[in-house]
């Protein structure tokens, strides 16, 4: 991320959090830094989080975009990630296998396979923002008004 910020002259902050004490902090120091939008990475802390996040950056008015599909549930403007619901079903496939004698060694190593496209009208209106109309056909649901 930071090589491709470098190509296209964006500066890129990277702020690490070990634990969940930690976001509340990493989130206060993107904004006194003067960060003008947050980019999650994957992470269970940053999912388990997911509530707390959009809450701070609704109230910072801070675009930000999660892998998870709770954020934009949550209010946050926009997720794009695996769809973890397939993910979890190609999981369950691989315990099948197990409990019927398969090697956990012996099965292949599979990455997510569906992702998804969400966007929240509601927190972009909120936030001044126009999506524009190419990403909105591109996603695989809008949430509009409430």
């Amino acid at each position: 991320m930071k090589a491709t910020a470098r190509e296209i002259r964006i500066d890129v902050d990277v702020l690490e959090i070990r634990n969940t004490d930690e976001v509340d902090a990493a989130l206060r120091a993107a904004v006194s830094g003067g960060s003008k939008a947050l980019v999650m990475l994957s992470s269970p802390i940053v999912r388990n989080s997911s509530k707390q996040i959009a809450e701070f950056t609704m109230k910072n008015r801070l675009p930000a975009i999660s892998p998870f599909r709770p954020f934009v549930d949550f209010g946050g403007l926009m997720s794009y990630g695996p769809d973890l619901e397939d993910f979890f079903r190609r999981c369950a496939t691989y315990v099948d296998k197990i409990l019927k004698g398969a090697s956990p060694g012996d099965l292949p190593i599979e990455q997510p396979l569906k992702f998804q496209l969400v966007v929240n009208l509601r927190t972009s209106k909120a936030l001044g923002i126009t999506i524009p109309q190419s990403l909105l056909l591109r996603a695989d649901e809008v949430l509009a008004t409430p």
